[in-house]
């Protein structure tokens, strides 16, 4: 008894001193943990999302690529995976599974004293791994484990178990940069969650313990064996059948792993725009980590046609100026396959290929295909060889010689690109390819909204994130003289007025120069054309007289009204577009031309939501109320008023549209007359042919079309807008309007067309061969009489433009009477 009474005292005073060690340790451990509480307000980093116009996803930007999918949206059997894999007991326990304690204890025991150096297995509940993923480090120390321990009851406490299996579910990371179950299944399989088979879902809840053990490709068959084993678990606990265990169990690991970058062929110029722009805005932490979901203006059609018509016309332009040589050279004797894989190419030129010639007779030569890379970045096994007619290089001179035999242009080992003649055909026949070293761009928008509805900013995005269509800044060339013509139109001038095409010297001032503007075609006769035919014709020379007679600073105003230019030059070369813009500011100068003259913005995005769906940008910012009416109760349709401002007088615009028409149909951009279909727009060639242009529209889409190198220098004398960039336009237009009416350009109100002679802009007689509908506003005419601007020039010009004293009206300073020229009626005594 004494023996017994002294025990049992002993263990009371251990008992109470255990008890007040242990006590002390959880005080010391408690003091500084971190707020549970904070987890009701926490916000895991999301990644953003960019969406087209049709909702299709362009791109996505996350350190940690994460869909925060809330509870009720889960799937059961992605919920009945992780459970099986994790932590069966989930819903029984209250944040420490003692049952799974115990056993983990009990094989560490046994692990020493078997001495094996195997790793302790864990017994971590979901909510222990939630509080350490949350609030705590990955340390594998006692106190972090017991810290982890008392926050997890805490937070049994003060949550719902589904709330803390929502956390769970969103923010463990499953590899290859995936965070949270939506965003790995996008990931591994670019499916839905509610898209994934059992074995799918297996495979994602087998990650948690340590993904990169589990590797698709890099540890298949431990992943394999893993993926099965939380099959069978699922089917133990009664969340799937043994029959549907075993047919899941035999499955393959089959992964579809989706790609970083554009979602959207040839979409990277306008995703990279799209995050420039966001980053401007929100910052960086917003950008990866905010969870914005962007609708962009983007038409995916328009976008591919875009980046086919760019291409085809960057290609032709380069074959006209023969090959270059082949990208390197490499031995094929053995295994060709390593060296040819070694060499670098763009990753966004599909469907070119590169290729090593193997053998050559004289008429065709076999290339070896570079075989094709696998979604874990190795090369697949299979090579494939395709054949090379002679045929199908011709266009490959050297020295200006076109190749007679296959010799003459490749030899054994020369790597080089090829590609398929058809696209939808890989048996047919391939082409010789080579890497245009010319730059452009291209962009179409809706000219009514200024929406951005495709941009292709050069030949590949992977060789050059350069955007030619956003960020280059070139000069117009003539592509700028619509806004000069419009100016004139817009302060008195007709397009029947007639302005002197003829030599012109200016002076530049003391010790400069004197300044003689030429035309492109430098044998014209000098003669007095009407305004119209100066824009059909691109006459710099009557350009220059017209900015002269009007005045350089009206020019200057009407160019940042349109947004062309912020503070351009008030110097004559300016009007022959001497200024340089970008491409984007052009189009949309046309797009106000082609609305009636109102002011647009233009915009690659239409929407901004946060993570919760609010809208916290929009660019169509107008308020319509009204619009969200419950029924239909015969009540009006809601007024949405329109605030676009107007720039310009809409006849004016009107008749702006009219004589660019007459490029088409005339001037320089006659072969797009084939499409047989309303289209206005204007050439632009620069000096020494560095930079061709051609920006056009249909009355409800502006495309433009910048052509040149990107360090610029002369294309050569032939490389005219109208020779390179308006046929970019035109098999752009073709296939962007394939299934659309020819749609006439919308006229305003009070708008005559009456019939003129298209030479002398006086009426014209019913059998006039030369006669054309011209426009005019309501309270315009024809002149009965000629007015030739510029044709006597008794006063000093200076390059500022400063115009002379000048008569009121119309009628403009340089008249004289004159005898009558030929081909000009107006008779003896009639005005020049």
């Amino acid at each position: 008894m004494s023996f017994l009474g002294w025990s049992f005292g002993a263990f009371v005073v251990l008992f109470l001193v255990g008890s007040a060690g242990a006590g002390y340790v959880l005080w010391q451990v408690s003091k500084d943990l971190p707020d549970y509480e904070s987890l009701a307000k926490y916000e895991p980093p999301v990644m953003t999302r960019i969406h087209a116009h049709d909702g299709s996803l362009i791109a996505e930007y996350a350190r940690e690529r994460r869909i925060f999918v809330p509870i009720n949206a889960i799937p059961k059997h992605v919920i009945a995976a992780f459970l099986s894999a994790e932590d069966k007991r989930f819903y029984e326990h209250g944040g420490l599974d003692l049952q799974s304690i115990g056993r983990a204890v009990f094989r560490l025991i046994e692990t020493q004293i078997q001495g094996g150096g195997r790793r302790a297995e864990g017994a971590s509940t979901i909510t222990q791994q939630v509080a350490k993923n949350f609030l705590l480090s990955s340390d594998r120390t006692m106190e972090r484990k017991l810290k982890e321990a008392i926050l997890a009851i805490r937070i049994e406490r003060a949550y719902s178990k589904d709330k803390i299996l929502e956390l769970y579910l969103n923010e463990i990371y499953l590899g290859i940069g995936a965070y949270g179950v939506a965003a790995a299944s996008l990931a591994y399989f670019s499916k839905e969650l509610k898209d994934l088979s059992v074995e799918e879902v297996a495979y994602l809840a087998a990650l948690p313990k340590a993904p990169n053990n589990y590797h698709p490709f890099r540890q298949t068959q431990r992943a394999t064996d893993r993926r099965n084993w939380v099959i069978g678990q699922m089917a133990e606990n009664k969340y799937i059948t043994d029959a549907e265990a075993t047919e899941a169990r035999a499955k393959p690991l089959t992964v579809n792993i989706r790609p970083s970058g554009a979602h959207i062929f040839a979409a990277e110029y306008f995703a990279e725009e799209v995050r420039r722009s966001l980053l401007s805005a929100y910052g960086e932490a917003k950008l990866y980590a905010g969870g914005l979901s962007v609708r962009t203006t983007l038409e995916p059609r328009l976008q591919r046609i875009g980046r086919k018509a760019l291409t085809k016309g960057l290609v032709d332009f380069d074959r006209s100026r023969g090959w270059r040589g082949a990208v390197t050279k490499i031995e094929v004797e053995g295994d060709w396959g390593v060296p040819l894989g070694a060499v670098d190419m763009p990753s966004d030129i599909a469907p070119w290929r590169l290729g090593v010639v193997l053998s050559m007779e004289k008429a065709k030569a076999v290339v070896g295909l570079r075989p094709q890379r696998k979604q874990d970045g190795s090369l697949t096994p299979e090579r494939h060889a395709v054949e090379l007619t002679l045929a199908e290089m011709k266009w490959a001179k050297v020295k200006g010689a076109e190749p007679k035999t296959i010799s003459d242009t490749l030899s054994v080992g020369d790597v080089i690109y090829v590609a398929p003649k058809d696209e939808d055909d890989l048996a047919g026949a391939w082409s010789l390819m080579q890497i245009p070293e010319v730059g452009g761009g291209l962009i179409a928008l809706d000219p009514h909204t200024g929406r951005v509805l495709a941009v292709v900013g050069g030949f590949s995005f992977s060789m050059s994130q350069f955007d030619r269509a956003l960020q280059a800044r070139r000069q117009p060339g003539s592509a700028f003289k619509p806004f000069v013509y419009a100016a004139a139109i817009d302060n008195g001038y007709k397009p029947t007025s007639i302005v002197l095409d003829a030599p012109i010297e200016i002076e530049q001032g003391p010790g400069l120069d004197i300044w003689r503007p030429e035309n492109y075609e430098r044998d014209t006769v000098a003669e007095p054309l009407t305004l119209r035919v100066g824009v059909e014709k691109s006459r710099n020379q009557m350009t220059v007289r017209l900015a002269q007679d009007l005045g350089m600073p009206i020019i200057t105003e009407y160019s940042r009204r349109f947004g062309i230019y912020d503070d351009l030059m008030p110097v004559l070369s300016m009007s022959l577009g001497a200024g340089e813009t970008t491409l984007l500011r052009l189009a949309t100068a046309y797009g106000m031309l082609a609305n009636g003259g109102k002011a647009i913005r233009p915009t690659l995005i239409d929407r901004i939501q946060d993570r919760w769906g609010k809208s916290v940008w929009r660019h169509d910012a107008r308020e319509c109320v009204g619009c969200s009416a419950e029924a239909w109760n015969g009540q009006a349709e809601p007024d949405v008023p329109d605030d676009r401002p107007q720039i310009i007088d809409a006849y004016t615009a009107f008749q702006t549209t009219s004589i660019m028409e007459g490029v088409i149909q005339r001037g320089t951009a006659t072969s797009l007359k084939a499409l047989n279909r309303p289209l206005a727009g204007k050439t632009g060639t620069t000096n020494e042919a560095k930079d061709a242009w051609f920006v056009g529209y249909s009355p409800d889409l502006v495309v433009g079309v910048f052509i040149g190198f990107d360090s610029p220098r002369p294309m050569g004398r032939t490389s005219t807008g109208g020779r390179l960039a308006v046929p970019i336009f035109g098999d752009f237009m073709k296939e962007a309007l394939a299934d659309q009416p020819a749609i006439p350009f919308r006229n305003p109100p009070g708008i005559k067309l009456v019939r003129t002679n298209l030479k002398t802009g006086l009426r014209a007689s019913p059998d006039d061969p030369s006669a054309i509908m011209e426009a005019f506003k309501p309270d315009e005419e024809p002149d009965d009489a000629y007015s030739v601007i510029g044709f006597s020039d008794p006063y000093a010009q200076s390059a500022a433009g400063a115009p002379p004293p000048r008569s009121s009206g119309a009628q403009q300073q340089g008249w004289q009477t004159s005898p009558q020229m030929p081909g000009y009626g107006g008779g003896p005594g009639g005005m020049w």
